[in-house]
């Protein structure tokens, strides 16, 4: 319930102002890939500029995902080997648990 309320206080509000933003951003611009030849229409592309903006934002937030992934990648290999130790000490101590209990089971009753 509290994570549908904070959805709708977040989402909602971010959806009417990215709602504003392309509508007054609807004018064509035209993004030039040549800087010696801007005029070039080959290497140039036209659009509205709020796609231009969206384009920007989704390869940041990619570049950044990417770049957070590798710098964790030390922690989750860490993890990993943490976790296959971890299994490993389980499985050795289900040894001795086993052992002890069959040389239990060997002593004389008093």
């Amino acid at each position: 319930m509290a994570k549908k309320i904070v959805n709708l206080l977040i989402l909602l509000p971010l959806g009417v102002i990215l709602i504003v933003f392309c509508v007054a951003n609807r004018q064509s611009v035209t993004l030039a890939f040549n800087p010696f030849r801007p005029e070039d229409p080959v290497l140039a592309v036209s659009a509205p500029f709020f796609v231009f903006l969206f384009i920007a934002l989704i390869a940041g937030m990619l570049i950044g995902s990417a770049a957070t992934w590798f710098g964790q990648g030390k922690h989750r290999k860490r993890a990993r080997t943490e976790a296959k130790e971890a299994i490993r000490w389980q499985s050795e101590a289900d040894r001795h648990k086993s052992r002890a209990e069959e040389i239990a089971g060997q002593l004389p009753s008093r």
